[in-house]
């Protein structure tokens, strides 16, 4: 008789742990990889963010070159 009360917790105990198993099967397929040719052109664009960027300091320059060619002239 004293089995009987142990035989119930005993049973729900692995009942617990036998649904707390789990188990996946992860498939890996091999993986092919092609090459990818990617031309960009992107000269014109920034020559011409460096000639904006640079365009003041040009202007500045000419405007000294021609006051020192004034100022030999004289």
């Amino acid at each position: 008789m004293t089995l009987k009360p142990c035989i119930i917790p005993l049973v729900l105990a692995l009942m617990m742990i036998g649904s707390c198993r789990t188990s996946h099967e992860v498939e890996v397929k091999p993986v092919e990889i092609k090459p990818i040719h990617i031309t960009i052109d992107v000269n014109v664009k920034v020559q011409k963010a460096l000639d904006d960027f640079f365009k003041d300091i040009d202007d500045q320059e000419e405007k000294i070159m021609e006051k020192l060619e004034k100022q030999d002239e004289n």
